[in-house]
């Protein structure tokens, strides 16, 4: 029996991986921290068509997003649980310069598929929702719940005995002609799932991190029942049992994963007054750091010095989107020696 893969770090990554190699047949073993509070728990889990300041349609939208909801659905049958919801997203104008740029943008072909036709109207409850400038409905679009999919993937896989526990640091892998030796077992290929906290690690301090910690809240607020996702400035998204999460902050330079500056939620806080026309309360909060490389959607593949040691990483603020599709080509590239193309190539990035 051939030896099995080590992956390290089950947040989104780690996990959409060991997803696409069970598919395949092959046999892994995942070792994970165990963090109660990580980039992926936390992650409010968006998947929008028409993103940015800019309002351009996300990277490979009409390829990315038919594999990911295939894979989630497919994990939902699998494990009788519901983690992804289809939900139309509205897209609030900030300015009279974003509307004027959304007069040229709805026109172009691209777009056209992912906006509600017609429009609902009025587009939002204002009430509720301060809508200076207009705005739009999303749909093909919605929302992962990133906790409950990761707590049921870890289950799974820990029934199958390929989940536990742990933490990999370099000095405790053997590097061997065969793979990678770790606590007396080889395994084909170690994976570095770790996120943001590989900028940090020995072999991949040349990657061009450019990470961002964010802080996502819960509230309670009066929204008259809203089921959509709202965004202006912020996002505000609705739970089943009647509380709100909204964020993000962004902030990139920081001393640490967990402690938010106050001015990033000073920022939260003004955005959230300029778009809720009724008060809130903040009951609680969560931070992480979402894990980006300049330049890069995703990087992924071989060590290019150690090529028995891989990399998923930077799948940055849209990893629900990106990382099913990431995971395949990673996937078929160990297994299959399949190449990995020239953006996302860890190898050719050196």
């Amino acid at each position: 029996m051939k030896p099995r893969f080590l992956i390290i770090g089950q947040g989104l990554a780690g996990t959409a991986l060991a997803w696409r190699l069970h598919q395949r047949g092959r046999r892994f073993l995942i070792v994970d921290r165990d963090v109660a509070q990580t980039s992926s728990k936390v992650a409010a889990g968006l998947v929008t068509p028409i993103t940015g300041m800019r309002l351009n349609l996300s990277w490979r939208y009409g390829t990315l997003y038919p594999e990911a909801l295939a894979f989630y659905q497919e994990i939902e049958t699998l494990l009788h649980q519901r983690f992804y919801h289809e939900v139309p997203i509205v897209r609030l104008l900030r300015d009279e310069k974003a509307a004027a740029l959304w007069e040229k943008r709805r026109l172009q072909p691209e777009v056209q598929p992912y906006l509600a036709n017609p429009s609902p109207g009025p587009l939002v409850d204002e009430i509720f929702f301060a809508n200076p400038h207009g705005g739009f409905q999303q749909q093909h679009s919605g929302w992962l719940d990133t906790a409950a999919f990761l707590a049921a993937s870890r289950e799974h896989f820990q029934n199958l005995g390929a989940w536990q526990a742990g933490e990999v640091v370099p000095e405790s892998l053997g590097i061997e002609a065969s793979g990678v030796v770790w606590q007396g077992e080889t395994f084909e290929a170690a994976v570095f799932c770790t996120g943001w906290e590989a900028a940090l690690h020995p072999w991949f301090d040349w990657v061009p991190f450019r990470s961002a910690r964010g802080t996502v809240l819960s509230l309670k607020a009066e929204t008259g029942n809203e089921p959509r996702i709202i965004n202006r400035g912020c996002w505000l998204l609705p739970r089943a049992d009647g509380s709100l999460r909204a964020g993000p902050t962004y902030e990139l330079d920081f001393a640490d994963s967990e402690t938010p500056a106050p001015e990033a939620l000073a920022g939260l806080d003004k955005k959230l007054r300029a778009l809720l026309k009724q008060d809130f309360t903040v009951t609680s909060s969560q931070t992480g750091v979402r894990p980006i490389i300049r330049g890069h959607e995703a990087l992924i593949g071989r060590h290019p010095g150690r090529p028995q040691i891989a990399f998923m990483n930077g799948l940055g603020s849209k990893g629900v989107l990106r990382a099913p599709w990431v995971a395949r080509q990673l996937a078929e590239h160990l297994v299959d020696g399949s190449p990995v193309e020239a953006g996302l190539d860890l190898s050719g990035n050196v």
